[in-house]
C-alpha cells in the first residue's frame, strides 16, 4: 500500500543506500580492508580441541612460541588490567585462567607476522584439562541444578492456575525452540594501532563502539579517554556484535600493546561459530484454559532459557521474551515465568529480536493448538485474543494505546485472499495423499525502546562548512540497514539541502561519546532525533544571522531545494554559510535525545517499558512432502507497519530481509552440540541458512498506509530493524497447519526449526 503523502523534499523518499555503489563495485571498506599500518601483527586464540569443562592442568605453548613467524604469546597473565569482556555482571573473561567452561573458550592467543602462521601456530599448544561432564541442554542444566545466570522472573496477573484450571477447555504441553547463528558475512574483526602515551585506537566492526572502547580501557588499567573505537561499517551484525565483538577487539588491543605494533584479530568462520553465541534456545512448558470459541481465560507458561556459561545479556533477551509472550492478544489471567539456565557452552547472546522471537512464537504455537482443540479456523482464533478496547493492558502493566494489529490483520486478510485459499487448500489435501499444504495468516506486535531505561538516548554532531557542505557524526552503527541514509535525509531535510550534500563519517567514540549500542530497534529513532536537534541548532543560528543582516523577520526565512529564502531575496545555502562564518556564528553542534515517556519498575513488573509498539502480519503458504519432510514456502504476502517511512525502498529491504532471516531460524538453521558440548553446525556445509531458491517465488511485501506514528518519533516514523524477523513466524505454523491436517483434532509434536527431519518426526507421529 502507498504510503500517505507529506510535504518533506528527502524524508519520506526512496534513496539508495550510502554504500549501495561502493557495495556492487566492492569497493566498499571494512575493518579487514582498511589499508594495514607498516610492522602490523595478527593476533589469534588458542583453545582446547576436545574439552568443554574442566581444569587445565597442563598447558604447554613452547611448540606454539617455536613455530616459524611467532612473535609472541599471550595468556592471562599478560592481560595488565582486568581480564573480563562480560557487558553486564561479568563471567566472560578474555583468556581462561586455570579452567575452561565451555568448548573453544580462548586460552591463550598467538601474535605472529602473519594469519596463517598465527593460526597454524596456535594448533600446537598441548591442552590438558581435567574434563568433566558438561550441561549442554535444557535438561542436562534442569537435572544437575546448574546455578542460573540470573534470578527467576515472572510477570503475573490474577491466578493463572485457577483461570486455566476452571475453564471450559484447557491444554498444557512442551516444546522447544531452536537457537540461532547470527551467520554475518564480515566475521569477526578489529585492528588495533597503538597511540602515544598509553593511547590505542581500534578499528572494530562493533554494534557498539563505547563498550568496546570500556572494556579495551579495562583490560589495559587506562582512562577511557585513552581509547578510541571506530566502526564506518559492518557486513552484517544481527545482533552478533553487540557485546560479542568485544572479545577479539581486546585481543588485538592486547597483542599491540604488548609489542607495541599495530595488531589484527579476525577469526575464521569455524571459530567464529565455535566461539561466540547464538540466539538463545528455549524449551517453553505451558497450559492455557479457553472458552469454546477459543478466546484464552488464562494462561500459565515457563520459558526455559538455554543461556551459556554465563550472564552475557541474557536477563535482558529473557525479560523480553516475557514482553512478547503475549504477541498481540489479551491474557485476562496469566503467568509468564522464565528461567536463565546456566550450561557449559558459549554464552548465548542478542540476535534480531533479542528474545521477543521466542516469546511470539510460543504465543503463535498456543493459538495454533486452541485453534484444532476449537475446530475454529486459526485465524479466527487470533481474531478473538486480539487487544482491544477494553482489553488493552498488557501482562506487565501497559496499556496498548496504539492497537491497529486488526486493522492490519483485516487488510492483509482481504488482500492475501485467505478465506478463499483456505478453502482450495482444503480441497487440495483431501485430494493429495503425499504433498501437503498449509496455510497461517499470524500478526506481530513488538515494544520499541530499550527496556533498560538508561540506554534510551542518543547523541549527535553536525558540522556545517562555508561551502554548504554538512559533515554529520552520531553513534548509530551501520550494519547494512541503512540507518546512516536514514539521518542523513532527517539533517538534508532540516537544511533544506540535497542528501549528497550531507557526508556521513565513521561511527567513532572519539566524536560522540557514551553512546548505546545500535540495537532494539532504535537507531533511527534515537539518532534520528539527535541529529535533527543538532541541525535546528545550527539552522536556527543561521537564521538569526540572517535576519540580522538583511533585516527581515525570522518567519519569513525558509530553507529548501538547497537555499535560503530571506524575504524577497535568495542565497545558497553555501553562500549563507560563508557570511555567518565571517560573521564569527558557530556551524557546529551537538544534539541530544533522549526517549520521552517510558519507564520500567522491573521490581515491581510494572511501567512503560516501551515508547510505541510496531505492528504487522504475514500470511504464509507452503507445500511439505510426508515422505520426506522437505518443505517449499509458495507464497507469502506481508503487510508492515513502519508509520510514515523516512526512506520506503530502506524499509521494503528490511521487512523483505527479516522475514526471510526469521523463516532460516524456525525452519532450517539447526544448532547441534554433542553430549561433549562442541557445536557440530559450526560451517555452511552442516548450518543451513536460506539462500536466493528458498525466497518464496510469490512473495507480495507492502508497507501498511499509515497517518503517522501516534507518537513523536522523527517524522511519525517507525522502526523496522527487528519486527519484520517475527513475520517468519507465520512460515513455522503454516507447516505445523499442514501437519495438523494429517489428524484432524490432534495437536502436531512439532519443534522448531521444523527441518525435514523434525516435519517427518511430526508426520509420522500424526499417522502412526
Amino acid at each position: 500500500m502507498k504510503q500517505t503523502r507529506r510535504a518533506t523534499a528527502v524524508v519520506g523518499h526512496t534513496l539508495a543506500h550510502d554504500s549501495a555503489e561502493l557495495h556492487v563495485q566492492g569497493a566498499a571498506a571494512y575493518v579487514d580492508d582498511i589499508r594495514e599500518p607498516e610492522g602490523l601483527v595478527h593476533v589469534y586464540p588458542g583453545f582446547a580441541r576436545e574439552a568443554a569443562l574442566g581444569a587445565i592442568t597442563s598447558l604447554n605453548l613452547a611448540p606454539v612460541r617455536a613455530a616459524p613467524g611467532v612473535i609472541a604469546v599471550l595468556t592471562a597473565r599478560d592481560i595488565p588490567g582486568v581480564n573480563d569482556c562480560s557487558p553486564s555482571v561479568g563471567g566472560d573473561p578474555i583468556l581462561a585462567d586455570g579452567a575452561i567452561i565451555y568448548h573453544g573458550q580462548p586460552i591463550f592467543a598467538v601474535v605472529a607476522h602473519t594469519r596463517e602462521a598465527a593460526r597454524r601456530a596456535a594448533r600446537l599448544a598441548k591442552v590438558v584439562v581435567a574434563a568433566e561432564t558438561p550441561a549442554v541442554t535444557v535438561e542436562d542444566a534442569l537435572a544437575r541444578k546448574t546455578k542460573d545466570v540470573g534470578e527467576p522472573y515472572a510477570f503475573i496477573r490474577r491466578d493463572a492456575a485457577r483461570a486455566v484450571a476452571s475453564a471450559p477447555q484447557r491444554l498444557s504441553e512442551s516444546f522447544r525452540i531452536g537457537g540461532q547463528e547470527h551467520f554475518y558475512l564480515e566475521g569477526q574483526v578489529s585492528l588495533a594501532v597503538p597511540e602515544e602515551q598509553g593511547g590505542m585506537m581500534l578499528h572494530c566492526s562493533t554494534q557498539h563502539p563505547s563498550e568496546v572502547q570500556h572494556l579495551v580501557a579495562h583490560m589495559l588499567h587506562v582512562p577511557s579517554a585513552r581509547v578510541t573505537v571506530e566502526c564506518r561499517r559492518m557486513g552484517g551484525a544481527f545482533g552478533g556484535k553487540e557485546s560479542q565483538a568485544a572479545q577479539w577487539a581486546c585481543l588485538a588491543a592486547l597483542a599491540a600493546h604488548v609489542t607495541g605494533r599495530p595488531a589484527k584479530c579476525r577469526l575464521d568462520r569455524d571459530e567464529d561459530m565455535m566461539m561466540t553465541g547464538k540466539r538463545h534456545d528455549f524449551r517453553v512448558d505451558y497450559a492455557v484454559g479457553f472458552d469454546r470459541r477459543g478466546r484464552i481465560l488464562g494462561v500459565d507458561a515457563d520459558l526455559l532459557a538455554r543461556c551459556g556459561c554465563s550472564a552475557d545479556l541474557s536477563n535482558a533477551i529473557c525479560d523480553r521474551a516475557m514482553f512478547h509472550a503475549d504477541n498481540a492478544y489479551f491474557y485476562p489471567a496469566a503467568r509468564i515465568a522464565t528461567r536463565r539456565l546456566r550450561t557449559h557452552t558459549v554464552s548465548n547472546t542478542a540476535f534480531r529480536g533479542f528474545g521477543g522471537p521466542q516469546g511470539v512464537v510460543f504465543a503463535e504455537r498456543m493459538m495454533e493448538a486452541i485453534a484444532i482443540l476449537t475446530r475454529r479456523d486459526p485465524l479466527d482464533v487470533r481474531k478473538a485474543n486480539l487487544y482491544g478496547p477494553r482489553r488493552n493492558v498488557t501482562p506487565y502493566g501497559m496499556k496498548v494505546e496504539d492497537n491497529i494489529a486488526p486493522d492490519i490483520i483485516a487488510r492483509l486478510e482481504k488482500s492475501s485472499d485467505y478465506r478463499a485459499r483456505r478453502k482450495a487448500i482444503e480441497a487440495f489435501n483431501a485430494e493429495s495423499r503425499v504433498l501437503r499444504k498449509g496455510l497461517s495468516l499470524t500478526p506481530v506486535k513488538f515494544g520499541i525502546s530499550f527496556t533498560l531505561t538508561h540506554l534510551n538516548q542518543a547523541g549527535a554532531l553536525v558540522h556545517v562548512y562555508t561551502d554548504g557542505s554538512v559533515h554529520l557524526n552520531h553513534g548509530g552503527t551501520e550494519m547494512g540497514q541503512g540507518l546512516y541514509t536514514k539521518v542523513a535525509q532527517v539533517v538534508a531535510e532540516e537544511f533544506g539541502i540535497d542528501a549528497e550534500a550531507v557526508r556521513i563519517t565513521a561511527t567513532t567514540t572519539g566524536k560522540v561519546p557514551n553512546t548505546s549500542a545500535t540495537a532494539a530497534s532504535s537507531g533511527a529513532d534515537l539518532n534520528g532525533m539527535a541529529a535533527k536537534q543538532a541541525a535546528a541548532t545550527i539552522r536556527t543560528r543561521l537564521t538569526e544571522f540572517a535576519a540580522r543582516h538583511w533585516k527581515v523577520p525570522r518567519g519569513r526565512i525558509r530553507f529548501a531545494d538547497g537555499k535560503v529564502k530571506i524575504g524577497n531575496r535568495s542565497v545558497s545555502f553555501g553562500e549563507l554559510a560563508r557570511l555567518a562564518h565571517m560573521a564569527r556564528v558557530s556551524l557546529s553542534a551537538t544534539g541530544f535525545y533522549a526517549t520521552p515517556k517510558i519507564a520500567w519498575d522491573r521490581a515491581r513488573a510494572k511501567g512503560r517499558p516501551f515508547f510505541y509498539f510496531a505492528y504487522g502480519a504475514a500470511c504464509s503458504e507452503v507445500l511439505i512432502d510426508t515422505l520426506t519432510g522437505e518443505m517449499k514456502v509458495t507464497r507469502a504476502d506481508l503487510l508492515h507497519d513502519v508509520g510514515l517511512s523516512l526512506n520506503p525502498g530502506l524499509d521494503i529491504g528490511q521487512v523483505e530481509g527479516g522475514f526471510v532471516q526469521g523463516m532460516g531460524w524456525l525452519t532450517t538453521e539447526e544448532l547441534v552440540y554433542d553430549a561433549a558440548g562442541r557445536l557440530r553446525t559450526h560451517a555452511p556445509s552442516t548450518y543451513k541458512i536460506p539462500c536466493a531458491s528458498d525466497v518464496p517465488a510469490d512473495f507480495r511485501v507492502a508497507l501498511f498506509e499509515s497517518r503517522g506514528n501516534k507518537e513523536d518519533t522523527i517524522y511519525r516514523s517507525k522502526a523496522v530493524g527487528e519486527p519484520p524477523l517475527m513475520l517468519g513466524v507465520s512460515v513455522w505454523t503454516a507447516v505445523f497447519d499442514a501437519i495438523a491436517g494429517l489428524a484432524p483434532g490432534r495437536i502436531p509434536q512439532l519443534d522448531a526449526p521444523a527441518t525435514p527431519e523434525a516435519i517427518l518426526r511430526a508426520v509420522r507421529a500424526m499417522t502412526a
